[in-house]
């Protein structure tokens, strides 16, 4: 009888721990990247919250911090930079981070591409003019970072020796460029489509100029994670479609704004015209990411020197969650 209880409490206590939902702490660069705050603001579209896991977005500067944090154990999801993505491997030593799914593409057919801006009087007319001023980052070894270090490059200005690098956060970037404290920022939104920005900045150059079509960032976890919870990863993706869904169905686009609105404390009109829209930033719809497109701008990324030797990337993708989590939503 005292084996027969034994056995029941193992039973029971493996029950409990399947029936207890996974804590999946999500990082992010902006509200509208990953799988951020936004999301929470529309819990009745994900069926399996509470129940499968809880979501807790945790808000980083930059791509290469939200590595740092991944390394450390202190998120389990990431939106990643390609960069970043294969610095995780050459240089981290993290041969178990995994590809899982689609965090945003750039410059790919009308959908949008980042702008990289200058000021109206600035005296900046081309990327020559650059050389000898202060240029904004969010963080080196960034997507967009490697984007501008790049386009640059193509124009024959390298950092330290023909201009300054400054890191600062997105949100920081219009008053810095309007301040004058820098005279090139990274145009990410929606934090500098504004009136004053739209006044007095332009573009000097965009992402897609720089790359072409990319695949800027992807969601990453750690092979041992995903492992230990693979049923309950895919409810979680099944959820994070069904939320894609519910945000670009033009149905609920004032609302889908209006919740962005609140969340990044911006005026809906800065970006009601765009955002979940044909003409906002590339997502595939079933989280695919293009890897080939990834692949691609590692080449970029070793030509600058950042890394030496290459990653193939399909080599460190799992997409097995996404492909079930689409499969269950058909």
């Amino acid at each position: 009888m005292r084996g027969l209880a034994l056995l029941v409490g193992i039973a029971l206590t493996a029950a409990a721990v399947r029936a207890e939902p996974v804590t999946i702490r999500s990082g992010f660069t902006v509200a509208t990247s990953g799988y951020g705050p936004m999301v929470l603001e529309k819990k009745e579209v994900l069926a399996h919250y509470g129940t499968s896991y809880v979501l807790e977005p945790v808000h980083f500067r930059s791509t290469s911090l939200e590595l740092s944090a991944l390394a450390a154990g202190e998120a389990e999801i990431i939106s990643i930079a390609y960069s970043t993505f294969a610095l995780a491997v050459l240089n981290a030593g993290m041969d178990d981070i995994r590809i899982v799914a689609d965090g945003g593409q750039d410059g790919v057919g009308t959908h949008r591409t980042v702008p990289f801006l200058v000021r109206n009087d600035g005296g900046i007319d081309k990327i020559e003019d650059l050389k000898g001023k202060a240029v904004a980052t969010n963080g080196t070894g960034g997507a967009f970072d490697m984007a501008m270090r790049w386009m640059l490059r193509k124009h024959g200005l390298e950092d330290r020796r023909d201009y300054t690098t400054i890191e600062t956060d997105y949100a920081n970037m219009a008053a810095m460029l309007l301040g004058g404290k820098a005279d090139l920022v990274i145009g990410a939104e929606p934090f500098v489509d504004t009136p004053a920005m739209r006044d007095n900045a332009h573009a000097l150059f965009t992402t897609r100029d720089a790359l072409g079509p990319s695949q800027m960032t992807v969601m990453a976890m750690r092979a041992p994670f995903v492992a230990k919870n693979r049923a309950k990863l895919v409810d979680f993706f099944a959820d994070m479609m069904a939320s894609y869904r519910w945000f670009h169905d033009p149905a609920h686009h004032d609302e889908a704004v209006a919740i962005v609105a609140r969340v990044t404390h911006q005026p809906a009109e800065n970006f009601a015209s765009y955002l979940f829209t044909d003409t906002d930033f590339y997502r595939d719809p079933n989280l695919q990411p293009d890897l080939e497109s990834l692949q691609r701008n590692i080449a970029i990324m070793a030509a600058l020197g950042y890394v030496k030797g290459t990653v193939e990337a399909k080599k460190y993708a799992d997409l097995s969650l996404i492909d079930e989590a689409r499969e269950r939503l058909k």
